[in-house]
């Protein structure tokens, strides 16, 4: 027989386990850092200009980052900062190299989501966030899953659950249940409204006088930031659950939309969530907060039959928000909740595999333009990256045959350019806010 004290005793054990990987992976001194990019990066895979444009602009200024030699000798090797230098002030026939982002509007927001574990929605998200930096996006990630996955990759791992998405649901109900009660009348008939009260163990917590900004922590990369989450953010859904009942009229899904409203505009150009593999209160308020929903599934037959549960569960999930809430107030986005975008990307795809084929055109023919044309395949250096906690980006090329790399790199650079692509259309659509 085993018992809770058994389960922790495992969980000792694994602990130490995790932290000898995270030496072998990380820093010595525990710390994520990012690798410096050559000057062969930095032009054609970057920039997408010929090598020697490249050097012919650090010749002409030089003002510019040179970067710094390394021991071999034969090229510069750039930090992210001196990148996006280098991007803002070079321009190549008399164009910019900044990527496009329309004017007066807010961050674009993206929800990586599926029921399926495994369908690679954490790798799909921590991919996307790093070839975004690269292209010179300032991005904000929010890890809605307990498990953690993309906080980890991202270099965080020691992380308070007050400081989570859990901890802007809980500031949320707080200070909404504040709002609710200042009102002194009601607004058509003109009768007192009732307070709604919260106990001391959720008012003791104070999480109520929270800034934004601290839920917010860097990463290596020093245009992306991330909302992290952690193991004991799992409760959530049972935290939630009877926050509601402590307060009926909260609108618990839009909690991190008003989060979201309350940065500035142009904080960020892009935030991405990493959703867990479940509808509960978390994804429902990823989802909410989403202006493009990217649905990633595996190219096995039950990941897509989970990938049709999901959707037909969340059409209802979503059905039902629309319904009784009309009269509360939201945030920047509105009900019924509404989508600038939907789309879905083929995971782990093995070309030369035949039943991966088949199910990739099956997915095409139900879900037509709606289905992405780039799917994501498996590589053994896709695989290496996810078992170092690391994107194809952050591995330096010459730690394996620079044709694995480029061909590892390749199926995650056409899945982000057509990601882009997308983003930029549905960017479009979303309203002014100057």
């Amino acid at each position: 027989m085993y018992s809770h004290e058994d389960l922790s005793r495992l969980q000792g054990q694994s602990l130490r386990m995790q932290g000898w990987i995270r030496r072998q992976t990380f820093s010595p001194d525990h710390e994520k850092t990012l690798r410096r990019f050559s000057s062969w990066e930095v032009s054609e895979l970057i920039f997408r200009i010929n090598q020697s444009t490249f050097r012919g602009k650090l010749a002409a200024d030089p003002n510019l980052p040179l970067g710094e030699v390394q021991d071999d000798g034969r090229q510069r090797w750039f930090s992210l900062d001196e990148i996006n230098e280098l991007r803002r002030r070079i321009r190549i026939s008399r164009k910019s190299l900044m990527p496009p982002r329309p004017k007066g509007k807010r961050a674009i927001r993206a929800a990586i989501a599926n029921f399926k574990g495994g369908a690679g929605k954490s790798t799909v998200a921590l991919h996307f966030a790093h070839a975004a930096a690269l292209d010179g996006y300032r991005v904000l990630a929010v890890d809605f899953d307990p498990q953690a996955t993309l906080s980890h990759s991202m270099g965080l791992n020691d992380v308070g659950e007050d400081h989570t998405v859990w901890g802007i649901m809980a500031r949320d109900l707080e200070r909404e249940t504040d709002r609710m009660n200042t009102a002194a009348e009601g607004a058509e008939s003109g009768t007192a409204l009732p307070r709604r009260k919260l106990p001391a163990s959720i008012r003791d917590m104070g999480l109520g006088a929270l800034r934004p900004g601290d839920f917010i922590k860097p990463t290596a990369w020093s245009t992306i930031d991330i909302v992290p989450s952690c193991a004991n953010a799992a409760f959530v859904e049972f935290a939630s659950a009877q926050y509601r009942h402590l307060n009926p009229e909260w609108t618990f899904f839009a909690a991190v939309s008003r989060f979201l409203d309350s940065l500035p505009d142009d904080a960020y150009d892009l935030i991405l969530f990493d959703c867990p593999p479940a509808i509960g209160y978390q994804s429902m308020n990823a989802v909410f907060a989403a202006d493009m929903l990217y649905i990633p599934s595996g190219p096995g037959y039950w990941e897509y039959d989970s990938t049709t549960s999901f959707i037909g569960q969340l059409a209802e999930a979503l059905g039902d928000l629309s319904h009784g809430f009309e009269n509360f107030p939201t945030g920047k986005i509105a009900l019924p909740k509404a989508f600038a975008d939907i789309r879905f990307l083929m995971t782990r795809f093995e070309p030369s595999n035949e039943l991966h084929q088949a199910m990739l055109g099956a997915f095409r023919q139900v879900f037509g333009e709606r289905m992405t044309e780039h799917p994501i395949e498996l590589t053994r250096a896709v695989e290496q990256s996810g078992r170092f906690l690391s994107s194809i980006y952050e591995i330096d090329y010459r730690e394996m045959t620079r044709g694995t790399w480029r061909r590892a790199r390749a199926t995650f650079d056409r899945a982000y350019e057509e990601f882009r692509g997308n983003l930029i259309a549905a960017w479009d659509k979303l309203e002014a806010t100057e």
